[in-house]
């Protein structure tokens, strides 16, 4: 359960709101330029996200290059279909499809050159590490698209709407967002009827109707009426702060969703990338101040992963 969404002001933002039941050790990871990993992939570009470390290879959920591409993976359980290898296709295993894609490629449509030869491949990391049912959102500041690999090949979708969740498949979202074509971020006018006096009893009444609950579906579409009516300055502060009430407009509590195995999903991160500027911003569940990180010219070019643990513990500024 994730949802992910970019925004543009006088920069390019992308970010995601992670929902599990568990961490998953994640740390700010910056993965320098040439690096080498265990598979002999070489990452060219480098890359700032979040990611686990296992084996010194960083497993990103979310991630930005220096050239502004950036990236997110989101849970799509049963939907997913990985592949096996395909001597005639780049075959990439999905937990090194954002090292390879933002290690390699600069723009979404320097990507679109190639995107249809790659085959998602059913290798797992370890034997103590199951593959997970993923799709992706990728984004710059000109284009944004969606890969979802499913049973009958790889699909890539344009994302106008700028925003993903978790299932059905992408092309269902959209069409879904027709149903709420009546919702306005504006007071309505009475068109019930004109043979009784009906009238607005409080501000916001222009989006009765929009659904919220915690569903994939309905994140969608709250996610994107927030995001496509959001009104902010152009600023750095104003637009990471616009950013984090937007995706704090999908976030889960604690307690508001419990899984199968009685556990709950919470909103474990959220984060905002600068894409232009090469900014990572993130806070927790546990702490809502948002940290920044910044890919700087220094941690580019060094010769070892990056790693800053993530500031867990809530900051209070007491007066």
């Amino acid at each position: 359960m994730c949802t992910c969404i970019n925004l543009k002001t006088e920069d390019c933002y992308f970010g995601r709101n992670l929902d599990l039941e568990y961490g998953f050790n994640e740390k700010v990871i910056i993965t320098p330029k040439n690096y080498k990993l265990k598979n002999n992939l070489v990452i060219k570009n480098a890359i700032i996200g979040m990611a686990s470390v296992v084996d010194d290879y960083p497993l990103y959920a979310d991630a930005v290059n220096e050239y502004g591409l950036a990236m997110a993976g989101l849970y799509f359980p049963k939907n997913a279909c990985y592949k096996k290898v395909d001597p005639s296709k780049i075959n990439i295993a999905s937990y090194e499809l954002i090292p390879y894609i933002l290690g390699n490629f600069k723009s979404v449509k320097e990507l679109k050159n190639i995107i249809y030869d790659l085959n998602i491949t059913n290798e797992a990391f370890n034997e103590k590490l199951p593959v997970p049912d993923l799709h992706w959102m990728i984004s710059d500041c000109n284009d944004c698209i969606v890969i979802e690999q499913v049973k009958d090949g790889l699909k890539v979708y344009e994302n106008n709407i700028g925003v993903l969740t978790n299932n059905p498949e992408f092309p269902y979202h959209i069409t879904n967002l027709n149903n709420y074509i009546n919702l306005s971020p504006k007071n309505r006018e009475n068109t019930f009827s004109n043979k009784i006096n009906l009238y607005n009893y409080g501000q916001g009444m222009g989006a009765i109707g929009l659904p919220g609950d915690n569903s994939p579906t309905s994140r969608f579409v709250r996610a994107a009426f927030n995001k496509l009516n959001s009104v902010c300055n152009d600023d750095e502060e104003s637009s990471v702060t616009q950013f984090f009430h937007i995706l704090d407009s999908v976030l889960m509590t604690r307690g508001s969703v419990i899984t199968d195995t009685n556990r709950y999903d919470i909103t474990t991160y959220s984060s905002c990338m600068n894409i232009s500027k090469g900014i990572y911003y993130y806070k927790t569940y546990n702490n809502t101040r948002i940290n920044a990180i910044k890919l700087d010219e220094k941690s580019i070019l060094a010769k070892e992963l990056v790693v800053y643990d993530l500031i867990d513990k809530q900051s209070f500024n007491f007066i």
